[in-house]
């Protein structure tokens, strides 16, 4: 009886710093306070949109160590979304560890990596006229997917990392919702096991290391079929009338998401086996990019009047497309299919609040699944910043037993040079 009851004291404590707990009523009660009538019909009718709600809250103890809540709305992760552009997330923490893991002293995130094409399909890669020196690199790879989510950056990560190593140390992990089988190119299951040969190269070109072809030979249990809509259109630009089957599709957990982010916001705040193994330098460079604006970067050199800075802030983003100076959102966003979600760590170093936000939800009113023919501006966007306000406005009259002063753990961001005349980015695929 005495070592049940130590056990269980183990689960609570566990559940208290690691969990989620399922208090409905605390979320519903914050959610009451918007009047927006768009917004409080999605939450009336959680099978129509689908949403899901998770909200970390964080307190400081008296020496300043961060403890943490969860909190859940509507999660379950048997209900599927589509995760669209968040995979993108994992494969970028990923991508540094296969990097840091490699062990190779002449080859980091900045050294050039070059794609061959070695199966059906397969599209070479050997330049990049986005970055500084023209040439691809991770480091670049995941500043393009984070600033402004572009597509290309996510298949270069999947194809370095390997569709089997991807599946199995998340699964590792302990993320043990995900799976990541598809890359953004309208492959065949078999293309899609299939990735290319890689090169790293110095700046005259010597060879640094090869990564030989590989191939997939994992099975994967996808479970029961995941059918959406009442009709779709399929690969041959045909309408077909019945639900569109998500079920080989890429899938992660909203759960699983907020907690891979907080494995780099906060690493010793996750279990040890749920981190990434990267060094400081890198986890600093992605919370750089994770959080920095369009506007403050010089390669990729984005439009900034289509990208904005609230641009992948969904929680932020409103019609003057600007962010508060005071607040930074360490995130990242998809949307696809009608899908919109959105995985952030909110700093505000002014208030000196911080928490973490996740929510996705489902807006496709005419039941058609790909005809890109979805209430994203006049129900995603909406839901998504008014929901957003709602926790914001609650942090800052939330009362706190201690009120540490906030810092951003990001030391620096770029400033964009104005005297640079080169052509900005207008359009992106992404």
């Amino acid at each position: 009886m005495k070592n049940l009851k130590c056990i269980l004291l183990l689960i609570q404590v566990f559940i208290f710093q690691y969990g989620f707990t399922q208090k409905n009523v605390d979320i519903q009660e914050i959610l009451s306070s918007i009047q927006d009538s768009t917004t409080k019909a999605v939450l009336a009718n959680p099978a129509t949109f689908r949403y899901q709600i998770v909200y970390t809250q964080i307190n400081r103890d008296k020496n300043g160590v961060p403890h943490f809540k969860n909190y859940t709305l509507q999660v379950d992760p048997d209900k599927y979304f589509n995760p669209a552009s968040m995979v993108k997330m994992p494969l970028a923490f990923l991508s540094l560890e296969k990097l840091h893991e490699l062990n190779k002293p002449e080859i980091n995130k900045h050294t050039t990596i070059l794609f061959d094409s070695s199966y059906q399909r397969q599209v070479s890669m050997y330049a990049d006229s986005s970055s500084k020196n023209k040439k691809p690199s991770i480091a670049h790879f995941i500043k393009r997917a984070f600033l402004i989510s572009e597509n290309d950056p996510y298949n270069r990560m999947y194809q370095f990392i390997g569709q089997s190593d991807i599946n199995k140390k998340l699964l590792q992990k302990g993320y043990s919702s995900t799976k990541i089988t598809r890359q953004f190119m309208g492959y065949t299951e078999d293309q899609n096991r299939h990735t290319n040969g890689i090169r790293f190269v110095n700046d005259n070109n010597t060879l640094l290391y090869e990564q030989a072809p590989q191939y997939n030979t994992d099975s994967f249990s996808f479970g029961a079929p995941i059918l959406i809509g009442n009709a779709h259109w399929n690969s041959k630009d045909e309408l077909v009338q019945g639900p569109f089957d998500f079920t080989k599709h890429n899938n992660i957990s909203l759960e699983d998401m907020q907690k891979m982010l907080q494995a780099i916001v906060f690493p010793t705040s996750v279990p040890l086996k749920s981190r990434f193994n990267i060094s400081e330098e890198d986890r600093q460079f992605l919370l750089q990019f994770l959080s920095q604006y369009p506007s403050e970067t010089n390669y990729p050199k984005y439009d900034t009047e289509h990208f904005y800075d609230s641009y992948v802030k969904f929680f932020f983003q409103d019609s003057t497309h600007s962010m508060p100076k005071n607040i930074r959102v360490f995130n990242k966003v998809g949307w696809a299919y009608g899908f919109l979600t959105d995985v952030s760590y909110v700093l505000d170093t002014l208030n000196n609040i911080d928490y973490m936000l996740s929510a996705t939800v489902y807006v496709n009113s005419d039941g058609v699944v790909n005809d890109s023919k979805y209430d994203e501006e006049t129900v995603g966007f909406p839901f998504l910043k008014q929901i957003g306000n709602a926790f914001y406005e609650y942090e800052l009259k939330r009362k706190r037993n201690y009120h540490p002063i906030l810092k951003n753990q990001v030391p620096k961001y770029e400033e964009r040079d104005q005297n640079d005349t080169r052509p900005s980015i207008k359009n992106a695929d992404n």
